[in-house]
């Protein structure tokens, strides 16, 4: 019942605070017509993150994880017109899904798929002295995650903000005995938030179309 409950109140919340958007829609119905998991974030966690971009005036976006370019949507209608988004995804076909539903959405000019493994991707972004995105938002293999924010920690700047999704679990990340890998690797990347000197951060738990979960976000001081 809590279940029905929460996604009754997301769709709810969707409807009045975001309303019909056949763009998304259609980057939906895409993916999921393509065979894609229907892991992509929640209507109003996009929002969420197209209003953060927009709040920190952001210019540079760096997604670790496109799948369907969904949540890529979202934070690029959030950018500028000279902004960019650069979103890493280790699967050709993920990205040509993405591709074809960043053109459909119209945001293709502020978006970069880059194909091939993300942490090749993060240390040719280091080694070349990219410069720095304001916000980086990690939503691909969690096992990685804890690697993906010392890469971030190195291609941000003071007042950057980093997103992660994925951290709850159903709770599970809060029970020291379990072993499962998601809830594994949410722990050692918490641990690794807190343990960084640089990082200001909390966790909110969420529930919604996605079940229980929740998500980091933290500020670079």
């Amino acid at each position: 019942m809590a279940d029905e409950t929460w996604s009754e109140v997301d769709h709810y919340l969707a409807g009045i605070l975001i309303g019909h958007d056949s763009a998304l829609t259609s980057v939906l119905e895409s993916s999921a017509g393509m065979g894609l998991p229907p892991i992509e974030v929640s209507p109003t966690q996009g929002k969420l993150l197209m209003l953060l971009v927009k709040m920190l005036g952001a210019k540079r976006v760096l997604e670790i994880g496109t799948l369907g370019g969904y949540s890529t949507v979202w934070m690029a209608r959030g950018l500028p017109k000279d902004g960019e988004l650069i979103s890493l995804e280790s699967v050709q076909k993920h990205a040509d899904i993405a591709h074809a539903n960043a053109v459909r959405a119209g945001v293709i000019d502020r978006v970069t798929i880059q194909v091939g493994k993300a942490l090749d991707s993060l240390a040719e972004f280091v080694a070349s002295s990219a410069k720095p995105f304001d916000l980086v938002f990690p939503d691909a293999d969690k096992s990685n995650n804890a690697k993906y924010l010392e890469w971030a920690m190195m291609l941000t700047h003071p007042g950057s903000v980093i997103v992660c999704d994925n951290v709850i679990w159903a709770g599970r990340v809060a029970d020291e005995t379990n072993e499962e890998t998601a809830a594994v690797a949410a722990r050692a990347f918490l641990s690794a938030v807190a343990a960084e000197d640089r990082l200001e951060a909390t966790a909110i738990q969420t529930v919604g179309v996605k079940g229980w979960d929740g998500f980091v976000i933290a500020r670079v001081k």
